[in-house]
């Protein structure tokens, strides 16, 4: 039995590391990750009052959308993994914002299946070849093809290179500043072991999963 109280506990610890860090927890969206967990950790966590989700895997969202759905809540569904254009189809019915757009190939299936779809483009912060998002070059013209695509560029996601927190400050602080530059208005970055760096550096959005829910198995 997954513990609803124990998560909406989890919750709270949270926002009170968003708070410390020195940001409104209101003005930061949780995004609570569910890869690898069950589709009932999906439904306990809408149920604990935590309405954005996020899954990296295409396999495992649409049966998390069917298993929350059944349960009553309607949670806004991120996708945040690397994605395969044949995959685009199955997904678009259910997810709200597209974090992983990396190439504007994905932006037409997407544009294709969803049109006017809310998107996010993910920026390779590290370089590290096994990571995925776009470089740091590719970001404005990116950006420029999917608006022009019709699609809804509302911000910049990254993912912080292997290392300590602090490691990440850099990258967090460069895509902040692109944020900026490109009048966007989203600024997805932080996860669980980074998040009070990503909130000092201007986070708009964190990608939590491990800090509400524990390790995965």
């Amino acid at each position: 039995m997954i513990d609803v109280g124990a998560i909406r506990a989890r919750a709270e610890e949270v926002r009170a590391r968003i708070s410390a860090a020195g940001a409104d927890p209101a003005a930061v969206t949780l995004v609570a990750v569910t890869k690898g967990f069950p589709p009932a950790l999906a439904v306990a966590a809408a149920e604990a009052g935590l309405l954005d989700l996020g899954e990296n895997y295409a396999q495992e969202l649409v049966p998390k959308v069917d298993a929350v759905a059944s349960s009553g809540a309607a949670p806004r569904w991120h996708f945040l993994g690397n994605l395969q254009r044949n995959k685009v189809r199955s997904l678009a019915p259910h997810v709200s914002l597209w974090q992983s757009v990396d190439r504007a190939a994905l932006g037409a299936e997407i544009a294709r299946r969803a049109p006017g779809a809310a998107v996010l483009v993910q920026v390779n912060l590290s370089g590290e070849p096994q990571k995925g998002g776009c470089s740091h070059d590719e970001v404005e013209p990116l950006v420029a093809a999917l608006t022009d695509l019709g699609l809804d560029v509302r911000g910049l996601m990254g993912v912080a290179p292997a290392g300590t927190a602090e490691d990440a400050r850099p990258g967090f602080r460069w895509l902040r500043r692109e944020v900026d530059r490109l009048a966007l208005t989203v600024c997805s970055m932080g996860m669980s072991s980074d998040l009070e760096v990503a909130v000092q550096e201007g986070a708009t959005m964190v990608r939590i999963g491990t800090g509400l829910f524990g390790a995965r198995s």
